[in-house]
């Protein structure tokens, strides 16, 4: 399993709409509206890192009021 962190910034006034919104995705483990740089935390798993991306840029990326995301992929060292 392939896991990661989406750090989202929106347009404002969003953050609520589109963690919602990431809540309903198949794949989705967590969504949290946060202060700071970023206004929404995503975590999602995928079997393969091909379908982790695809469900960023397929999906997640593609809600409405996100303004630009930025994948952290999870390592076990």
């Amino acid at each position: 399993m392939v896991q990661a962190y989406i750090l989202i910034q929106t347009d404002m006034g969003k953050a609520t709409d589109v963690s919602t919104a990431c809540r309903e995705i198949d794949g989705v483990v967590s969504a949290e509206d946060v202060t700071g740089g970023y206004d929404v935390i995503v975590r999602i798993e995928a079997r393969t890192v091909d379908e982790l991306g695809k469900l960023v840029l397929a999906k997640i990326q593609r809600i409405a009021g996100i303004v630009r995301t930025q994948t952290c992929t999870v390592v076990h060292v």
